[in-house]
């Protein structure tokens, strides 16, 4: 007769090394996957950050310059002038008595806006955004505005007025 014991060391109960390796090699390849997707991500962010934080800084005072001579775009309410040996730009409220400046000072551009019998001087305006120049002449019915950017990005404007009244 041919009796049944029990097996105390069967093939399944026991453990391979291979049991024990195989998991936590697959976890340090996640962790390694998931550390070089962060690390691009990161410098990717950075890049774009840069990129987007150069980009407005240079077009910025274009696009102001832009906007303000839109909104001043009125008869004779445009024109350009001096300030203390630097370029500016004048424009002119026609409802109220006040002029608003615009011109470069010690490496920004600046804007003042006073009443038009004030005395005005160069460092009592507000800072736009840094510039390396910022020039404006005219010439018959035509204003020409160069500005050179903080990061040496050259922009020309050549506008007129449209509104004659």
């Amino acid at each position: 007769m041919n009796r049944l014991m029990p097996h105390t060391g069967s093939a399944n109960s026991r453990k391979h090394i291979i049991d024990v390796i195989f998991p936590i090699a697959v976890f340090f390849v996640f962790a390694a996957s998931s550390l070089a997707v962060l690390m691009l991500a990161s410098r990717i962010y950075d890049d774009t950050s840069t990129s987007a934080s150069e980009n407005y800084s240079s077009r910025t005072a274009f696009a102001y310059v832009s906007e303000k001579l839109r909104q001043h775009d009125s008869g004779g309410g445009i024109s350009c002038g001096d300030m203390e040996g630097s370029d500016c730009l004048i424009l002119k409220e026609n409802e109220s008595d006040t002029v608003t400046y615009i011109y470069m000072y010690d490496g920004s551009l600046r804007e003042l806006r006073v009443r038009s019998d004030v005395r005005v001087s160069p460092e009592s305006g507000l800072d736009i955004t840094p510039v390396k120049d910022f020039s404006v002449s005219s010439e018959d019915s035509l204003l020409f505005i160069n500005i050179t950017a903080d990061d040496g990005t050259e922009y020309s404007l050549v506008s007129s007025e449209r509104s004659t009244e």
